[in-house]
């Protein structure tokens, strides 16, 4: 009876990997064909082949705690470009990721605020220890959405964690990382360093 329950709980786990791995590989498929469709995107076909991402690994998806931040004012973040973009703090996650607790916060765009289509979106950039090694030194981002909180809870999953266009191309604005969302882990997930010439426009 053990026996039969153990390969069920196998059977079980090896669907679930199968299936969260094929749900990354689709969303890895949108974000090529993205560049694709987007205006002023700075990669074209011919370069997909150097982008590079880590294997799902559904460890580093985790589920955060949500404050919701009150009264705060709206700030200049800076980019790698030496302008700023005006972000407000919208609220700090909590949760625990390779036997460690960390905090970051999710920014919301106050240009993105004014428009209709992205109101919603929260921008949570990012920096960790695997920055110019395996993956971009600038940092990486996560697109996330205030609907996405439920019951004071929000999913970050690490394995959409993408690179900023500067990654490929000068002549973008990307915010860099503040320094309240450094994580001092190497987060082996996502995307990593771009492999193909960097353009210059």
């Amino acid at each position: 009876m053990k026996y039969l329950f153990l390969l069920i709980l196998c059977a079980s786990t090896t669907v679930f990997a199968q299936s969260y791995s094929e749900k990354i590989a689709q969303h890895r498929e949108k974000y090529k064909v993205d560049f694709l469709v987007e205006k002023g995107a700075p990669l074209k076909e011919a370069d997909l082949k150097y982008l590079n991402f880590f294997d799902a690994d559904s460890n580093y998806q985790v589920v955060a705690k949500v404050k919701v931040l009150k009264n705060e004012q709206a700030f200049n973040m800076p980019t790698y470009d030496g302008t700023t973009k005006e972000f407000i703090r919208y609220a700090q996650i909590g949760f625990a990721l390779n036997e460690q607790k960390f905090k970051m916060v999710l920014y919301r765009s106050l240009a993105l605020m004014a428009n209709p289509v992205y109101k919603d979106l929260l921008f949570l950039p990012f920096s960790d220890e695997t920055n110019g090694t395996f993956t971009y030194g600038g940092g990486r981002y996560i697109d996330l959405n205030i609907n996405d909180i439920k019951s004071k809870k929000i999913t970050i999953d690490f394995n959409k964690a993408y690179n900023p266009y500067c990654a490929y191309s000068d002549g973008y604005r990307c915010p860099v990382p503040p320094q309240e969302n450094r994580l001092y882990t190497s987060i082996l997930a996502g995307e990593k360093m771009y492999t193909g010439e960097k353009k210059h426009k």
